[in-house]
């Protein structure tokens, strides 16, 4: 099975609404950066697709995390740094935070993507050292919460 064939059985274990929420998020992600890397972790808790320029985790720069009840758009390398005026970011750790997508639309918003450009513009490896797309499935736990 290739990689999007399994992204796609991943998703598939959602129940159809959530199931549409994820594909759309992810195409609103993959449109604003064409040439990520998208690395695949079909985890415990959640399903996560980090979006990166390169193979490493430790790149990565955003994140979906999916789970039963919704979707949240993590910044994975300067949380606490960026700038929130409108108080939407989430989280209390040393370097992650994260922002609840109540709708797919809401990656377009001028507060997101403010918080976005922000994370871009004090990343480690910049988005644009990306060699092209590729999707890479890194993970699958055996057992996992009920997606539905």
């Amino acid at each position: 099975m290739d990689a999007e064939a399994q992204v796609d059985s991943f998703i598939a274990k959602f129940a159809q609404p959530m199931q549409d929420k994820i594909r759309r998020c992810r195409a609103g992600l993959q449109k604003r950066f064409p040439d990520a890397i998208q690395l695949v972790y079909d985890n415990y808790n959640f399903f996560v697709i980090g979006f990166g320029p390169t193979e490493r985790a430790s790149d990565s720069l955003f994140s979906l995390a999916c789970h039963k009840n919704g979707v949240n758009l993590c910044f994975l390398q300067r949380g606490p740094e960026l700038l929130d005026p409108t108080n939407i970011l989430r989280g209390s750790g040393k370097v992650v935070r994260n922002v609840v997508l109540g709708v797919p639309e809401d990656l377009d918003r001028a507060d997101v993507r403010a918080l976005i450009d922000g994370e871009l513009a004090l990343a480690r490896v910049a988005m644009e050292a990306s060699a092209g797309p590729r999707l890479i499935v890194k993970s699958v736990s055996a057992k996992q919460r009920p997606r539905r």
